[in-house]
């Protein structure tokens, strides 16, 4: 099931939003980029299926170390992209006249969280640094947080800090800055308004906004979500490190490495159900989801605006 949703829900994003020409905009290149790292993600899980039958990792070291691979790439990967979702949407919201990315920053960007991913990727592979192993009902992979010497400990923590708490701190902070800027913004226009004596002053840019911010809600979301799959997986490593060892039985390390791939295959779905014009294009393409969505009359703002100004770039 894990695999069925996230292969269809991910192609499904990056051909609609690839194709798209409503959707094709700088801050839409970070979701595909995202749903690439979800479909390696779920490129584990046909691996973990065979290992679970045969009752131990298949292809031994080799599949072991492609397994383990392919989990951080899409793990840290996921973490920086949705650190980087949260800096385009603060940008855009915060700052809708000259705060945009475009294409080629939104590309940079992009690229960086690309080369996020190498470091605690390649190290352990080559076994320079940390190393992979088994874990769970030694049918999975990932770094190795159990061996007890300094080296390991120093490693674990390191990887925490780079792939955890440093992704996390970028998200916290933008969504922050974020909210208080919508928060000083609504209150200008209820003290210009109460100056004016009107109800209210919303203009096509505060609509254009409120678009924004539909799409920050699900960005938002979509993070809520990856907090939720990866930090019981998160704690488990911090614990083989540097706790009680006891307590972390096959299945207590089994369960949060299950858990941590199905937000490979919620997020697109998320975009499924709140992301109007991505509705509208699955409805015209993809009939057989029985999708009724409604024509939107303010959802091409956004598109427009990115457009006019890149023309006049």
């Amino acid at each position: 099931m894990l695999l069925a949703m996230s292969c269809v829900g991910n192609c499904c994003v990056i051909w609609i939003f690839s194709t798209s020409k409503s959707l094709r905009t700088a801050s839409n290149m970070f979701i595909v980029s995202l749903a690439i790292f979800d479909i390696i993600m779920a490129l584990e899980i046909p691996m973990f299926i065979v290992s679970s039958f045969v009752e131990r990792m298949i292809g031994w070291e080799i599949g072991c170390d492609i397994y383990a691979v392919l989990g951080s790439v899409s793990g840290m990967g996921q973490a920086i992209t949705n650190a980087a979702i949260a800096f385009d949407r603060y940008r855009t919201i915060s700052c809708p006249i000259d705060g945009r990315l475009n294409s080629k920053q939104a590309a940079v960007i992009i690229a960086i969280t690309w080369f996020w991913v190498t470091p605690f990727t390649v190290l352990p592979l080559l076994k320079v640094w940390g190393r992979f192993t088994t874990e769970g009902f030694l049918t999975t992979c990932s770094f190795d947080f159990l061996t007890d010497d300094q080296d390991t400990k120093v490693f674990v923590m390191c990887i925490f800090i780079w792939s955890y708490v440093i992704p996390l701190t970028f998200i916290v902070y933008f969504y922050s800055q974020l909210l208080k800027s919508i928060r000083n913004h609504e209150k200008m226009l209820r003290e210009q308004a109460k100056k004016m004596n009107v109800k209210s002053l919303v203009s096509n840019q505060d609509k254009e906004r409120s678009v924004e911010l539909r799409i920050a809600k699900v960005a938002f979301t979509i993070f809520f979500l990856f907090l939720l799959a990866w930090t019981p997986y998160a704690t488990v490593a911090m614990i083989g490190a540097f706790g009680n060892r006891e307590v972390l039985t096959p299945v207590a390390t089994m369960l949060p490495a299950l858990f941590a791939k199905s937000v490979s295959c919620i997020d697109p779905w998320i975009y499924a159900i709140n992301h109007p014009r991505y509705r509208q294009e699955l409805q015209k393409r993809c009939k057989w989801m029985g999708i009724h969505e409604p024509e939107a009359t303010h959802d091409s703002a956004s598109a427009q605006t990115e457009k006019i100004k890149s023309d006049e770039a």
